[in-house]
């Protein structure tokens, strides 16, 4: 890009930052002081705010971003996360939303220490809860520094180390200073942004074909260099056995793993009733979906329009692959329209990067402060606000995943997100559904649940070829690689099942009946919510 196109990108690009820092200096002059406010906003949004909010929260720099990637690089296996992230939301809907509003108040341990001794499981729940966090912040900041090193105009390490630290920094800003609150407003914002944004991609595309999908999907297929294996399953996950399961174990982590994202868990404490949490719900799959069939059009247009040569040559992972589109459909380099129309999708794809983050670094300093700081301070001392803690949280939090982020800055953002589904619904979702549905769950059963799933995860993604072992590693020049599967869901998904059943069985722990059916009255009927 000329230097004066560059000055008009960063001009449209620095506007929504400028908007999102107006949203949070408002609503921290207006609302401030207690945990209610900080951590749900005041429980005060509409099904259908808190529907858009949801919905930005979820379409990530991993959806609009890697998986249109992958979908440009691979075809159709590209659309197992299309399929993953959204078949995901009936788990969400018909398991979890309104029972995780009935018996909480601010975070998942909340759930569980209902009916179990709440020491040692928010102790469990908070150290998980941090975990997926981190690695979902890891994500959504190694998108964001590819993306913004574009706009600059390269695509140097530097660029995107400063870019990293920027969005850490603007992060922590928006959590420390307006809390839910804020976040829930940039969230919805962004929604709105992202999905007209997408519409109008999506329309180009299909104009530049003369609304022929059939055309679309053989030119790609064409322009691919695989020829019809493009448009057929198998070109990045059929080529062996150990490919195919590390398929299985991707899918499995991305239609289990929504139901224990604690960010995603937060959102349902911002509105009044479990009714009206049931209804964000049907608002956020409505706005998902027609996102996601949108992404399907936008990858294959990438492959039919760019090329994957193209793709792979901005970024080897593929995450420019929607700013390129949309420089092209504008007219191309060098053009006015093709340089405002790359403009604007790029400050879409970071107002989408930087809402995402508020959202989960709120939910990760809510567990540092609510569980782990309430469950771990010395006893007789001065307890500190709650709050205070949280947003001091938040610093450190951005710092580590800060820290991380640099170090993964070469690979796909819809992967890394793929890790933390996995850790997610090894970890968090057996605890949360047994202590739903499971009348003699005990504390041992939860405590071994959460870190019976936690620990495998973990351990297997850095024996796995993620980390090292492989030139396409974190750490090519060592190799502790011995799990052959980049996705430890397939192994650490069921080990966190299996952990909780053991747990409960072998605890001389006499489950507490009238807790169990306190919690499950009030689950169901919403008697006694927050």
């Amino acid at each position: 890009m000329t230097e004066e196109h560059q000055t008009l990108a960063l001009l449209l690009f620095s506007a929504f930052v400028a908007v999102t820092l107006g949203i949070t200096t408002y609503v921290s002059r207006n609302r401030r002081g207690s945990a209610e406010e900080f951590y749900a906003g005041g429980r005060l949004f509409s099904p259908m705010e808190n529907g858009f909010a949801i919905a930005g929260d979820y379409m990530s720099a991993a959806s609009f971003l890697g998986v249109t990637g992958l979908i440009a690089l691979f075809g159709y296996d590209g659309l197992l996360y299309v399929v993953g992230f959204l078949v995901a939301w009936l788990v969400v809907l018909f398991l979890v939303a309104e029972l995780v509003r009935n018996c909480g108040r601010f975070t998942l341990a909340d759930v569980v220490a209902a009916r179990m001794r709440a020491r040692p499981v928010r102790i469990a729940a908070g150290t998980s809860s941090v975990t997926v966090s981190v690695l979902y912040l890891v994500a959504q900041m190694v998108g964001a520094g590819s993306l913004v090193a574009l706009l600059l105009g390269g695509t140097s390490d530097a660029a995107r180390d400063w870019t990293v630290i920027g969005v850490g920094a603007l992060m922590v800003i928006y959590v420390s200073l307006g809390g839910m609150r804020a976040t829930t407003w940039i969230q919805i914002v962004k929604a709105v942004l992202l999905l007209g944004g997408t519409i109008a991609l999506t329309v180009l595309v299909l104009v530049r074909f003369h609304g022929d999908v059939d055309r679309l999907l053989l030119t790609a297929a064409e322009r691919s260099g695989h020829g019809e294996a493009f448009l057929a399953p198998g070109l990045k996950y059929g080529g062996d056995w150990t490919a195919r399961f590390d398929f299985i174990s991707l899918g499995l982590a991305l239609v289990l793993g929504t139901a224990g994202l604690p960010h995603i868990l937060s959102r349902f404490y911002t509105v009044p009733t479990a009714r009206a949490a049931r209804r964000s719900v049907v608002w956020a799959v409505g706005l998902i979906g027609g996102f996601y069939l949108m992404t399907i059009v936008l990858g294959f247009g990438a492959a039919a329009i760019l090329g994957p040569d193209a793709v792979r040559g901005s970024n080897a992972a593929g995450n420019t692959a929607v700013p390129l589109l949309a420089l092209d459909l504008g007219g191309g380099a060098g053009s006015t329209g093709g340089t405002v129309l790359f403009a604007i999708v790029a400050a879409v794809a970071f107002a989408t990067i930087l809402a995402v983050v508020a959202g989960i670094t709120l939910a990760s300093s809510a567990s540092v402060a609510h569980d782990l700081y309430a469950s771990l301070r010395r006893r007789g001392g001065k307890p500190r606000s709650e709050v205070a803690v949280a947003r001091a949280a938040a610093v450190g939090v951005g710092v580590l995943a800060i820290a991380l982020s640099l170090l993964a800055r070469d690979l796909n953002v819809a992967f890394l997100v793929g890790l933390a589904f996995a850790v997610a619904a090894s970890a968090n979702l057996p605890v949360l559904l047994y202590s739903l549905f499971w009348r003699g769950f005990t504390t041992r059963g939860a405590v071994w649940a959460v870190y019976g799933g936690l620990v495998p995860a973990v351990v297997l993604v850095v024996m796995s070829p993620v980390v090292s072992g492989s030139p396409d590693s974190l750490f090519p020049g060592v190799d502790l690689q011995y799990f052959p599967l980049q996705n430890p869901g397939l192994v650490s998904i069921p080990l966190g099942f299996l952990a909780g059943w053991l747990g409960t069985v072998t605890s001389r722990e006499v489950a507490d009946e009238a807790k169990h059916a306190e919690t499950e009255v009030r689950s169901l009927t919403g008697a006694g919510a927050a």
